[in-house]
């Protein structure tokens, strides 16, 4: 060991290292003096300090928290029990490996300490990649000791007798968000992948990722992608097609058909607008729409408009009657066609559900078959979101809501990243600001940063209705147009697929659609989550699904009995929608019908930003 050298470190040039340094701090001025230029002095009356009521519940967590002295020494007790073995398994693997003997056993095996399940997630821990982390006895130890300190607090917080349903989730959350920023893996001198790259360097990843953290603070969020690689309608929703029909609220694609023959009734498609319809066409790889054209589907897809003030009244009764409502009309006019086939995409299929429902209601038969891409109709067990939706927050969201008409499409952005903070928040950090990279080009996450809008009264219709209250689920709970909705009076085919690993709406919750629904249904269960369980291509060759004919009462036994099969659910769907799309006929080329085409897809509307 003592005659081991240091690295020679590389110092950057200094007139190089001046103008940067220059150029910094020229951009940092300019931001703080926006920045002060947009404060106002704060109302205690008109602002609450703690909208999100945080504050409130950690305060009831800690008072039942020290109401229970045995749980508390308990949990003090297994601390500092895994803290002495840890420092035993450290000590013996400085011993070994300043002894040269290639021992590398650094891993805490007790069974007395809670690092166990931290050793667990450490395993496929994306943060802890790095072979240091493993075989570096000081990496190590930091590793292990935060594991071992985290999965003891976080113990310390969500066993706790006595908090209300809401409180528990704010306290699990918000713990476990703290948690993820304290990582060893978020700071300099406790990263050895940092460490090397700065030595590597002389410290020009830090310089450039300073001059990539001024740039992002200027655009206001951080930056995933290399945005300037992607252009829509020429890497990214490139499916041929064309706007044929368009009102104040969405534009209606018509895609370009690439076989001879079509089945008779066209697929029209409802894609969540609190993103952008494009993830269904990203890459011609991995594009739904894509796929369905080429399986003989006439494809229609509906591109919302990125709301702005002058939208702020718009309901979500206005959403499904110049929505999915205004198609129908215009699909007969384009194509002649007087039934259809419906996929619905997460808040896509709430709105397909609801407009089934409506219809129903109506003797409107127009739409022959629903399909439900991870789609929530019962709120009652919502998963992570129902954090952030109480009376508290409802009040201080709507008073923002109303200030601006909307809700800003980066604070809805914030919103589902924190569910995935490692990922999508502490991943650029580190890449980012302290590798000084440059992400990626990853066509999924520039869709994700391609925010959206809300209008007022639509999403506090949305989140009070079916989120807080849970009215879409009673029959006659929500009115829409004058018809009280109820989801038992959908008897069309139902084809419902979810994902295990959904964390924005949670595979269980999904299933109760089974429940609410009358007429057949088919349950499918996809591997992965949200976007990557839906967004899988048969080529890919990627995860798996299960099957069951039977939609038992318990969503546990029903995968208990389930099959799985490899690959991509797409054709298993393709099968069960063809028997739903009577006989093929000629294709129809867009603007033949009596509606002409107005511009070439993607369209207008999903460029506003």
């Amino acid at each position: 060991m003592a005659d081991q050298h240091p690295p020679k470190i590389n110092l950057p040039d200094p007139a190089e290292l001046a103008e940067t340094m220059s150029a910094i701090s020229e951009k940092s001025q300019e931001l703080i003096k926006n920045f002060m230029a947009r404060q106002q002095p704060l109302n205690p009356q008109e602002h609450d300090p703690d909208p999100l009521r945080i504050g409130q519940a950690f305060l009831e967590m800690s008072q039942k928290f020290w109401s229970d002295p045995g749980k508390a020494m308990q949990l003090q007790s297994d601390l500092w029990q895994g803290y002495s073995t840890l420092w035993q398994e450290t000590a013996k693997n400085f011993l070994a490996s300043s002894q040269a003997t290639g021992q590398t056993d650094t891993e805490v095996t007790t069974e007395k300490t809670e690092i166990k399940s931290g050793r667990t997630k450490s395993k496929g821990d994306r943060r802890f990649q790095d072979e240091a982390w493993e075989n570096n006895p000081f990496f190590n130890f930091i590793k292990q000791s935060y594991l071992l300190t985290s999965e003891t607090l976080h113990k310390s917080v969500t066993s706790v007798d006595g908090l209300n349903k809401q409180d528990a989730l704010k306290v699990d959350f918000y713990t476990r968000q703290f948690l993820d920023a304290v990582s060893p893996s978020n700071f300099l001198m406790t990263n050895p992948e940092i460490l090397r790259a700065t030595t590597e360097s002389g410290g020009k990843n830090l310089l450039q990722g300073l001059e990539n953290l001024i740039g992002d603070l200027e655009k206001g969020r951080v930056k995933m992608t290399d945005e300037d690689a992607f252009t829509l309608g020429e890497n990214v929703a490139t499916t041929p097609g064309s706007v044929i029909y368009q009102n104040e609220l969405m534009q209606l694609i018509q895609y370009s058909p690439t076989t001879e023959q079509v089945h008779e009734r066209p697929l029209l498609i409802l894609p969540p607008w609190i993103n952008k319809f494009y993830i269904l066409d990203l890459k011609a790889k991995n594009s739904f729409v894509k796929w369905a054209v080429e399986q003989g589907f006439t494809v229609f897809m509906i591109s919302w408009i990125n709301p702005d003030a002058k939208l702020a009244e718009k309901s979500f009764e206005d959403y499904m009657l110049l929505g999915p409502l205004a198609a129908l009309d215009a699909i007969e006019q384009a194509i002649g066609a007087k039934e259809v086939n419906a996929i619905g995409y997460c808040l896509g299929g709430t709105l397909l559900a609801s407009t089934l429902a409506y219809m129903a209601e109506k003797k409107d038969k127009r739409i022959k078959s629903g399909t439900f891409f991870v789609t929530m109709t019962d709120f009652s067990e919502a998963g992570e979101l129902r954090v952030f939706i109480d009376e508290d927050q409802m009040v201080s969201l709507e008073k923002r809501m109303t200030e601006k008409g909307y809700l800003d499409g980066a604070e809805m952005g914030t919103t589902f990243n924190m569910l995935r903070a490692n990922d999508l928040i502490w991943s650029f950090v580190v890449n980012n600001y302290l590798l000084g990279k440059t992400p990626f080009p990853f066509d999924l996450l520039y869709w994700n940063s391609d925010t959206t809008r809300m209008p007022k009264s639509m999403h506090s219709f949305y989140l009070r209705k079916m989120y807080l209250e849970n009215k879409l689920a009673q029959p006659g709970g929500i009115v829409l147009d004058g018809v009280p909705i109820d989801l038992g009076k959908i008897t069309v085919p139902s084809f419902i697929i979810s994902a295990k690993e959904d964390h924005i709406a949670p595979w269980k919750s999904t299933y109760a659609n089974t429940k609410h629904f009358s007429g057949k249904k088919e349950f499918v269960l996809s591997a992965s989550g949200h976007i990557a369980g839906i967004i899988n291509p048969p080529a890919a060759g990627k995860y798996s699904y299960w099957t069951n004919r039977d939609t038992l009462a318990d969503p546990d036994e029903w995968l208990g009995k389930a099959t799985e099969t490899p690959g991509s659910w797409w054709p298993h769907w393709a099968q069960w929608e063809k028997k739903n799309s009577g006989k093929l006929v000629d294709a129809k080329t867009p603007g033949t019908g009596k509606l002409k085409t107005i511009e070439p897809a993607p369209g207008s509307y999903v460029r506003i930003r």
